[in-house]
């Protein structure tokens, strides 16, 4: 069943039970422009749930409010309720870097410092986790081998991570997200940047992170999704350029939707070679 989004609160389809997070009402300004407007969303927990449209849809915005991330855009203004496991996110004794620590995000480009691989790996333990530095050897390679990149570095360790190829650099990120044991992680575009072969490990790393995490998805590569994903929002930008959500449902069930004028069109326009290519969000 695929449920459609009258912008009305009131019609909103019953959810999965136990969710992770849960979206009520999100709205989004840039200033005086509106980005966002009505989202309601809920996110099972250990799902692969994606988010799909058009570029400009508002889908990279959506993902950064899950985790307050649009706190450090001065520009933007944020209303509605983000709930994790009930609870809002914005709620006064909330703080955005433990929260960060639960809902981890791993971002189109890979974003890697100018150190050692292992340093990379421990950035966020450092900054955020208090563990002794006896056991940090042992976390940084738990979290490598959960990024299936310690067969690969081992070796090499405190060698420069700026020397990884980029499929290894974003593995490594995906590392470093581990390292802090994250509840939620976030990926936006996670494989727009790499070759087939990377894209398959970060694919297969994406499968297997379900049996313990909950992955949202950011992706234009529809066959993909159809890979990937449990259930998917489609977002569109409505004639007068706000992003909403159309559509939301089981993958299969959104992909052969034709009820929806706006999914289907966006369908339409894909043609094969674009499913399996790798296309940048603008949203």
């Amino acid at each position: 069943m695929v449920e459609t989004r009258p912008h009305s609160p009131s019609a909103v389809a019953p959810h999965p039970a136990t969710p992770v997070l849960e979206v009520r009402d999100l709205s989004v300004h840039a200033g005086a422009r509106p980005l966002l407007h009505g989202v309601h969303l809920s996110i099972a927990t250990r799902e692969v749930f994606g988010l799909i449209g058009p570029s400009g849809a508002g889908k990279s915005t959506l993902l950064r409010c899950l985790n307050r991330l649009t706190d450090l855009d001065p520009t933007l203004r944020v209303a509605g309720e983000v709930l994790f496991h009930g609870r809002s996110i914005r709620a006064p004794e909330v703080d955005p870097d433990a929260l960060r620590v639960r809902i981890g995000i791993l971002f189109q480009q890979p974003v890697i410092f100018p150190v050692s691989i292992v340093k990379n790996v421990l950035f966020g333990v450092r900054h955020l986790v208090n563990i002794a530095r006896c056991d940090q050897s042992a976390l940084a390679e738990r979290a490598l081998r959960e990024a299936a990149l310690w067969d690969e570095v081992k070796d090499r360790l405190h060698a420069p991570a700026t020397k990884l190829s980029v499929g290894q650099q974003q593995r490594l990120c995906l590392a470093r997200s581990l390292a802090v044991d994250p509840e939620v992680i976030l990926m936006d575009e996670p494989t727009s940047a790499l070759d087939p072969r990377s894209t398959q490990a970060i694919e297969d790393l994406i499968a297997s992170l379900k049996a313990q995490r909950t992955v949202v998805l950011v992706t234009h590569n529809l066959a993909q999704a159809r890979r990937l994903c449990d259930r998917v929002a489609f977002l569109t930008a409505q004639p007068d350029g706000i992003g909403r959500i159309a559509c939301t449902g089981p993958v299969e069930n959104v992909l052969s939707q034709t009820s929806v004028p706006e999914l289907r069109d966006y369908l339409n326009t894909e043609t094969p070679p674009t499913l399996d290519c790798c296309a940048e969000d603008g949203s």
